[in-house]
């Protein structure tokens, strides 16, 4: 039985000794920039202001990390994490937040007792390349009017 575990040991060290020699292939892949994120807020700004509308504007990683966050005066402050989770749940489950809004109106009410999900629109994913690099949530409005706003500032990234 000692002899088993020796050479199972002797094996193993053998592996990862020789690993050393293979060639480690990486990923390649876009995420959002801080001057990408400006951008997008900027552009969802000026769409919020065209209508009237104060809101929060969250822009967000692959990962859903917080790169930029804009409260326009006079935004209510719950909007702020109401905007991030947004953007979160559009780039955690790859897709728009209204899928979800639908979802629930249609009676599927199961969709509430999934983590990190907020059923309502404001929240789009950004994908550039088939690649999602990030999402934009915004928050201050009705569901409807934010998801105009989300709109415009998706619309920066050319679809393809």
């Amino acid at each position: 039985m000692k002899r088993i575990f020796f050479i199972a040991g002797l094996t193993l060290l053998t592996l990862i000794w020789s690993s050393g020699n293979v060639k480690c292939q990486y990923l390649e892949k876009k995420t959002v920039s801080l001057e990408l994120a400006k951008k997008i807020a900027a552009t969802c700004e000026a769409e919020a202001v065209k209508n009237k509308w104060t809101v929060v504007i969250a822009v967000v990683d692959d990962g859903g990390n917080l790169v930029y966050l804009e409260r326009m005066d006079n935004t209510q402050i719950g909007s702020v994490q109401v905007a991030t989770e947004k953007a979160r749940t559009a780039i955690y489950f790859k897709r728009p937040t209204k899928a979800y809004e639908e979802r629930v109106a249609g009676g599927n009410n199961a969709i509430l007792s999934l983590p990190n999900v907020l059923p309502f629109d404001g929240g789009l994913p950004l994908i550039v390349d088939g690649q999602y690099i990030g999402a934009v949530g915004v928050s201050g409005g009705s569901s409807q009017q934010d998801g105009v706003v989300a709109k415009a500032g998706a619309d920066l990234i050319p679809a393809k």
